[in-house]
């Protein structure tokens, strides 16, 4: 079966650009700021609870802004990280839940955050199970891998997540230079935490990569 989020959007988080971060207003800042610690830096056993607590304030920021397609990404990208830290068949109506907040947001503007929606959506379809389980299909995570890549090609978490889809399908040579291009992206203003452990992440699927191809 396939993992359930267990990268949970990771860092779907950190799927902003410097100028797409340099327009987020305060409220958002500080729920991706606060998101990076708590995924990266925050013992495992608490992250579910800060978690819970961290969606809450994206609800509030969501309600406060019924036009808005970034706050609906934000929480769609903390609801999937609390079901990736969860795990099992339990966090599936946690990752549904995510699933139609990007919808959502989708239908607002498809290339907020640039491409965040695309990224995050495609995540969702390849990490989760298939039918009857759940929603996931590979032909549709990898359409919008590549949508999202389209908008932001030197990304380094749509490149992330395009060769980390690519891994799962064991195509590894372009999962390589997927990986490789994550790496050379440029850093982010603002998100010294997610770029840290992101790479920590881009590095260890390199590496299961390299083994893979010797």
């Amino acid at each position: 079966m396939k993992k359930i989020l267990l990268q949970c959007l990771v860092a779907l988080f950190a799927l902003h650009s410097v100028a797409a971060l340099a327009g987020m207003s305060p409220e958002l800042l500080e729920l991706s700021e606060s998101w990076a610690k708590i995924k990266y830096q925050m013992p495992e056993d608490q992250r579910v609870d800060a978690l819970q607590a961290l969606n809450e304030k994206a609800e509030a920021l969501v309600q406060a802004n019924p036009g808005s397609a970034e706050p609906l990404v934000w929480q769609a990208i903390i609801i999937s990280t609390t079901a990736g830290e969860k795990g099992g068949l339990g966090a599936l109506s946690l990752v549904k839940q995510a699933k139609k907040l990007l919808e959502r947001a989708e239908a607002l503007d498809p290339e907020v955050l640039d491409g965040s929606v695309y990224t995050s959506l495609g995540s969702l379809y390849y990490q989760v199970p298939g039918w009857p389980i759940g929603f996931g299909d590979d032909d549709k995570a990898e359409a919008y891998l590549k949508k999202a890549l389209a908008l932001n090609p030197d990304g380094i978490d749509p490149n992330y997540f395009y060769g980390d889809y690519l891994l799962q399908e064991r195509d590894y040579k372009e999962a390589a230079a997927a990986f490789k291009r994550a790496l050379a992206a440029p850093a982010r203003e603002n998100r010294p935490i997610a770029d840290a452990g992101r790479r920590a992440e881009i590095e260890a699927a390199l590496s299961k990569v390299e083994l893979a191809m010797h």
